[in-house]
């Protein structure tokens, strides 16, 4: 009876945190429409179609790499190489344009989907902890990206018009970039929330034990999962490379700390188990729009930094104490049910 019911609570744990995940996300709405509004008060051009549009478009590249990111941290790993990666694809990708419009997107994609791949073997099946394996692989997928350029920059001219239209124009006035954004959200939303492979991913981060003891390949799931976040920062790069044109050796340096924030601001929990990517798309909105409001209001953009700091550090205490609340709440049931 006892093994029934340890079995069980991983999904009662997660069952447990839905609801602090929906008050969360509730709090980050609140916290961006309060920052909204008051640097609206201070430049009601913040407001504007183009305002809303810029927020919207600066957001999406990290939204997208949330996704990811999100299906990683829920199985208690991390993936520090995204921002390599999406650097090292979004060179290749201006690079080999050249040769092939189409043939250079599937090539940035597929560059990533192998580096995730990479990181999803040696910690699935290497058994190295994600935070050595991945902060490894920034530093080599880096390196590759330098001696690739080899000092050299891509730049807009080198680029066709109609791959630039990807980071700039839209339909109806939304633009494509947001529109790709919020499909790929929608899919992993679904996946995550409506089929087993996706169920599965919290199971593992509640309690990777218990997860193997019910049958779930956990190995396979973590796996899965860093190939997915791989790939996702491979698509991202094709997209740096449409939105801005201009692309270097140095694009995406320092872009996995603001998604790891995101996430984790999100209320996707840094202990693993819980969150959502939609709640991980709201904190990268907040913190663009953070960053967007303090220079509107002529911030220095130390504070940027000082706010994303304490807000990630905020969430991290907030899981911690969630995660203490709801371990001790199962003890008493369990002890309940036993007697």
């Amino acid at each position: 009876m006892s093994g029934t019911q340890d079995l069980a609570l991983p999904e009662r744990r997660r069952r447990a945190g839905g609801g602090m995940t929906a008050v969360r996300e509730l709090g980050i709405l609140i916290a961006l429409a309060v920052v909204v509004g008051v640097t609206a008060l201070v430049n009601p051009l913040f407001l504007s179609g183009q305002g809303i549009r810029d927020l919207l478009l600066n957001a999406c590249l990290v939204a997208l790499l949330t996704v990811g990111q999100t299906m990683v941290v829920i199985t208690r790993n991390v993936d520090l190489s995204v921002g390599s990666v999406l650097g090292f694809s979004a060179f290749l990708t201006g690079d080999t344009f050249s040769v092939d419009p189409a043939l250079a997107i599937v090539v940035g994609i597929g560059v990533g989907a192998l580096c995730g791949l990479l990181n999803g073997a040696l910690v699935a099946a290497g058994k190295v902890p994600s935070l050595v394996v991945t902060l490894g692989t920034l530093y080599v997928i880096r390196g590759l990206d330098y001696a690739w350029a080899q000092g050299r920059q891509i730049n807009a001219a080198n680029l066709p018009d109609g791959f630039l239209a990807l980071g700039s124009a839209g339909v109806l006035g939304v633009p494509y970039l947001v529109i790709i954004t919020v499909i790929v959200l929608a899919v992993a939303a679904l996946h995550l929330s409506s089929y087993r492979s996706g169920r599965e991913l919290y199971a593992i981060g509640s309690n990777p034990e218990a997860a193997v003891l019910v049958g779930i390949p956990v190995g396979r799931r973590v796996f899965t999962a860093f190939l997915v976040s791989g790939a996702v920062a491979g698509l991202a790069g094709v997209l740096w490379a449409a939105r801005y044109g201009t692309v270097d050796a140095t694009a995406g340096t320092g872009l996995e700390l603001q998604v790891v924030s995101a996430v984790v601001v999100g209320g996707v929990a840094i202990f693993g188990g819980s969150g959502t990517v939609v709640g991980a798309a709201l904190g990268a909105l907040l913190l663009t729009t953070i960053g967007s409001a303090l220079e509107v209001l002529h911030i220095t953009a130390f504070w940027q930094q000082a706010i994303t700091g304490a807000l990630l550090l905020a969430a991290i205490a907030l899981d911690r104490a969630v995660a203490l609340r709801q371990a001790a709440a199962l003890r008493r049931q369990s002890r309940g049910v036993s007697a």
